[in-house]
């Protein structure tokens, strides 16, 4: 842990971490303890807190830690941190372990964005990744004092999704889709009835903002269309355009299309709207309610199909259930003929599954008819099979 203000959003971190499982160890620097107490860390892992190298010397914490770590995760990573790390010094506990580690290692940057874009940073930056670190992208916003801009922590909750992703998978984020421009639909859309109700559906958001996160993480420039039904935090990295209605996602998805190198369609798109929205709440009666007359929307996927640029490729998703006329995977190598699109997410969805969950399972179609499971695991694992089936796919 470096010594910056963000500093107490590691405790969140943390917290996360232990509750979930997770065996930590705190190691911070000495400017780290400035802004957080040892006492604090200690309370919430359970574990002592050491900064220097000669404290319990027998038994040689400065390569024991990282020799038993699965994991070692830094946050906030300052410039001074980065600055080390890539340069090989070890004049303290953290950057010993540092150097000692074999295991996967995550470096999550904060600081001013001056110091970010700073091409000391950039070249520190750079080496480290290219040594097999995940340096991951910071977020933009509020940083210390009244200045904003690129080089925030990004929200605890993303931190932890990355760490349990390399703690299952350390080869998930590899650097494959830099030089990429990327856009992701996510959520579900609202269609309005009246001022206050609407036709719309259980997506929650989640399997889209993990494409968009991995993405990020893995090179590409991304651009994520976020339907109105998602309440999460923004994705550190990602360029974020809101849509509510079904014809305002189209509008967004076909303006971020334009060069754009993959097109990801997570988001859950009602296929149908009221024909007629009220002007005024629609009051209860006595009588019967009225019918709801309903036109069908775009079928945006297949406009975006239709008119891609030449070398685009284009992700859709398929949400199945099964009935009499077909299982999931019948229905679903029916939509991607129809459709066109070049792989195929299936979900078989229900009561506990895909919809409002923080798991995922499914299987990836491919145009040229091969097909393959993918394992229950979080959104984000998820995510890091479809980016692995991307890539795939272009580089064929």
């Amino acid at each position: 842990m470096g010594g910056g203000i963000a500093a107490y959003k590691a405790c969140e971190v943390l917290r996360r971490l232990t509750e979930s499982g997770h065996e930590v160890r705190v190691v911070p620097t000495e400017a780290a303890l400035r802004f957080v107490g040892a006492a604090t860390f200690e309370a919430l892992s359970g574990n002592p807190v050491r900064t220097g190298v000669f404290a319990d010397v027998p038994e040689v914490p400065h390569v024991r830690l990282g020799q038993e770590a699965d994991l070692v995760l830094v946050v906030p990573a300052t410039a001074n941190v980065l600055a080390k790390a890539a340069n090989g010094l070890a004049d303290d506990l953290l950057t010993n372990t540092l150097l000692t580690a074999r295991c996967p290692v995550l470096m999550v940057p904060a600081m001013h964005t001056e110091m970010w874009e700073h091409a000391a940073t950039r070249d520190n930056v750079a080496t480290l990744r290219r040594r097999g670190v995940v340096v991951a992208e910071p977020a933009s916003g509020r940083l210390t004092g009244a200045d904003t801009g690129k080089g925030r922590l990004p929200d605890p909750g993303e931190i932890v999704d990355l760490a349990r992703l390399l703690l299952r998978r350390p080869d998930a984020l590899p650097r494959d889709l830099e030089g990429r421009r990327v856009v992701v639909s996510a959520g579900g859309t609202r269609e309005p009835l009246d001022p206050v109700r609407y036709l719309g559906n259980r997506s929650s958001g989640k399997q889209g903002y993990a494409l968009a996160r991995t993405a990020v993480q893995r090179g590409a420039t991304v651009t994520l269309v976020s339907a109105a039904t998602v309440a999460l935090p923004e994705v550190a990295g990602a360029e974020l355009v809101r849509a509510g209605t079904a014809e305002e996602l189209r509008s967004a998805m076909h303006e971020a299309a334009k060069g754009a190198d993959i097109l990801v369609m997570a988001a859950a798109v009602a296929d149908f709207r009221p024909t007629e929205r009220a002007e005024y709440k629609i009051k209860k009666t006595d009588h019967d309610p009225r019918p709801i007359a309903l036109t069908r929307n775009p079928d945006i996927l297949a406009e975006l199909v239709e008119a891609r640029a030449e070398g685009q490729v284009i992700v859709g998703f398929a949400a199945e259930t099964g009935d009499d006329s077909g299982d999931v995977l019948e229905h679903a190598r029916a939509k991607l003929k129809r459709k066109g699109c070049d792989l195929l997410v299936v979900n078989a969805v229900g009561e506990g599954k895909a919809f409002e969950t923080e798991d995922n399972a499914g299987w990836l179609l491919s145009a040229d008819g091969s097909e393959r499971a993918v394992e229950l695991g979080s959104k984000s694992y998820m995510a890091s099979d479809i980016w692995d089936a991307v890539v795939a796919f272009i580089e064929a």
